[in-house]
């Protein structure tokens, strides 16, 4: 994620420094001569010492106090402990694979605030890497697109031919832009801030490996960062941010906007004034009735369906009501929803709207929202389908697709040996569950227009009814 053009005339005289080391440590604990190098380079790119300048292609040799400096805004930025010299936690730091924009404060801007004037962006993807299938490449860069969709009042328009303001690509070393790529690790990307010709474009360094899953660099999260950088985001050093400058590998933070990021792509952009379509309630009798999702809170069975809900006593009297709309019950939640699932014994339930989930209490308070990558998914799992929580062995069991996850809540890990296809393990349920819940030794699980019940002891379907018959059909 290199420096945009408008920095290219401040690279441009950088010259080589070499550092007179002469804080007040011991011999021995001196940093190695490539460890002096590294910080060198690393202060160089993101921190712009101002060595004095060169004559004649001559190296000039910068003082210990500049230097010692640049370290200390490097660990400002950081959180470090402000010492002014390389120590073992600032090399670290140093070596971790990051984006090459300078570091700056909560979110920030580069010069003159450049954005796009039309909020109808066009992208193309230039080059493709090989370490990936096309489709693959091109959902990575679809999810990280929503991300910044999904806070601002933005639309990409992908082309294959001619002109677009985003140009996606994969180079390796010197590739025409005057930011040569460093090889594996180091640098992952950069981009560009909007402009004309090259504004905009981000280029990936192909000397990495890249993947949507774990075995390699996360294309998609790696993407959503740098299209930051092609809205007109620099840095920010908010670690729970997007726009943080350094790659967090399994980080659940990598894969959603922060407050932080929202505020600074509104204040380019505005805020999402789009107006959620309204779709017309469902009829609960009717024969293609369907649930997004269903749950147990409390003594009441709550069946999900667009942005409706109906909740049904499990007590002696049965009576079923439509909500018009969930949000004025689950406040910050306006979309519908994917899957849910409670954990009785805490008094709360776990609401999954995408790559998000929230937690309710009482369905009423949600008290905070995190993401589904906290519980091990892969990037690749963009959302749950149906989710179900067996207190007998602490286990919540996760339908995606044609497959299932198992999850250990006292653990706090994904079970060993999954995903699992649904079809091989929960004989007699469809390839894909659309809900679930349990209530008392049984598993009700719906695909479609039927509700499954499961006896998890037997392992077996023992019933079959329509999925309305639950609202008294």
């Amino acid at each position: 994620m290199e420096l945009l053009w408008l920095w290219i005339p401040v690279l441009g005289s950088l010259v080589l420094a070499e550092v007179l080391w002469t804080l007040p440590i011991d011999q021995d604990q001196w940093p190695r001569p490539e460890d002096v190098e590294l910080a060198e380079g690393y202060l160089r790119r993101f921190y712009n010492p101002s060595p004095g300048g060169s004559v004649s292609g001559r190296r000039v040799r910068s003082t210990s106090s500049t230097m010692e400096e640049k370290i200390r805004e490097m660990q400002t930025f950081f959180g470090l402990r402000e010492t002014g010299g390389l120590d073992s936690t600032t090399l670290d730091v140093m070596k971790e694979p990051s984006c090459g924009v300078p570091d700056v404060e909560n979110f920030s801007f580069y010069p003159g605030k450049p954005k796009w004037k039309n909020n109808t962006i066009t992208y193309m993807i230039a080059k493709y890497t090989p370490d990936m299938k096309r489709e693959d490449v091109e959902k990575s860069f679809r999810s990280a697109l929503k991300m910044w969709i999904d806070a601002a009042p933005l639309r990409f328009i992908k082309v294959n031919h001619g002109k677009a303001d985003i140009v996606f690509s994969f180079a390796r070393r010197t590739h025409g832009d005057f930011f040569p790529f460093d090889g594996p690790r180091g640098v992952l990307a950069h981009a560009f801030q909007p402009g004309e010709g090259i504004g905009g474009d981000v280029h990936f360094d192909e000397d990495e490996t890249w993947a949507g899953g774990r075995q390699g660099y996360s294309l998609f999260a790696v993407a959503a960062h740098e299209l930051g950088h092609s809205l007109g985001l620099t840095h920010s050093k908010d670690p729970s941010a997007i726009m943080y400058p350094n790659y967090r590998y399994k980080s659940s933070t990598q894969y959603s906007l922060s407050n932080d990021d929202v505020l600074g792509i509104q204040t380019l952009y505005g805020k999402e004034t789009r107006k959620v379509e309204t779709q017309p309630a469902p009829k609960k009798c009717d024969p293609n009735l369907s649930f997004d999702a269903a749950v147990m809170i409390q003594n009441e069975i709550v069946f999900f369906k667009n942005r409706y809900m109906w909740m049904r006593t499990t007590q002696t009297t049965y009576w079923n009501r439509l909500r018009e709309s969930h949000s004025s019950t689950l406040p910050g939640i306006s979309s519908h929803m994917d899957a849910a699932y409670d954990i009785a014994a805490k008094g709360v339930a776990y609401i999954f709207t995408g790559h998000m989930y929230c937690v309710v209490r009482e369905l009423k308070m949600k008290s905070h929202a995190g993401s589904i990558y906290e519980y091990g998914f892969s990037s690749q799992v963009r959302q749950v389908d149906a989710a179900v929580h067996i207190s007998e062995s602490g286990k919540t069991v996760f339908f995606t697709g044609e497959v299932y996850y198992r999850y250990d809540e006292r653990r706090r890990r994904m079970d060993p040996g999954f995903p699992r296809l649904i079809q091989t393990d929960w004989p007699g349920i469809p390839r894909r569950v659309d809900a679930a819940f349990k209530l008392r030794r049984c598993i009700f699980l719906f695909s479609g227009t039927k509700s499954y019940q499961y006896d998890f002891n037997q392992n077996r379907v023992v019933n079959i009814i329509p999925a309305n018959s639950w609202l008294g059909c």
